[in-house]
């Protein structure tokens, strides 16, 4: 593969796994697994990211519940079709397992991209600025991946004035959000799960 393709999108985890691995599909005759790991923010909170992992991995690691696991690898994007409708599914591919290291930041992630759609600058009740920005990622055998980014503060005044098309460095962290969409024909809302790039840091690319 294109190491400069690998560089584009960098993540580094560790967490506690959740969950029993959990057959997703297969690639070449290899099959890949997803899982949930829990990662502790510096709030209290915890956020529960996924990961596919292939079965080659697992039968080296024999990963389990309960499990304290740090990983590398690149936050991608797939389209799911439900309901004939395209959902954006994303999960962290883990390329490998890596020692545990307690001094380490838990989530950090690097992406170089473009941004595809234009930014959504808001401001919270309490005057928060946030800007929403969905980068555009290239990976290898033609490929993007396309991962919701949200900036806070002077970023996102940065970000939201930004065309399409700009090339950015982002680092920052995977976080979940859990929010709650309306279903049709109920008046019973049901919970989802939301995952994007909470971004510290953000450099305009020449």
């Amino acid at each position: 593969m294109n190491h400069e393709l690998l560089e584009n999108n960098k993540v580094f985890l560790q967490g506690m796994v959740v969950n029993e691995p959990v057959y997703s599909h297969e690639v070449l005759n290899e099959g890949f697994y997803n899982l949930n790991i829990s990662i502790p923010r510096l709030s209290g909170q915890n956020d529960i990211i996924p990961v596919t992992i292939s079965e080659r991995i697992l039968s080296t690691a024999k990963i389990k519940v309960g499990d304290i696991i740090a990983i590398k690898g690149q936050f991608r994007s797939y389209n799911k079709i439900e309901n004939n409708k395209s959902k954006l599914v994303l999960t962290v591919f883990v390329r490998e397992l890596c020692e545990v290291d307690e001094h380490s930041n838990p989530n950090i992630i690097e992406i170089y991209g473009y941004i595809c759609k234009s930014p959504i600058y808001r401001t919270t009740p309490f005057n928060r600025e946030i800007t929403d920005v969905l980068m555009a990622v290239n990976r290898s055998y033609n490929k993007s991946d396309y991962i919701p980014c949200i900036t806070w503060g002077r970023n996102a005044r940065f970000v939201g004035e930004l065309p399409v098309g700009t090339k950015l460095e982002m680092v920052g962290r995977i976080q979940s959000r859990e929010y709650f969409k309306k279903q049709e024909n109920s008046d019973e809302p049901i919970s989802k799960m939301a995952y994007e790039i909470s971004v510290s840091k953000v450099i305009q690319c020449e």
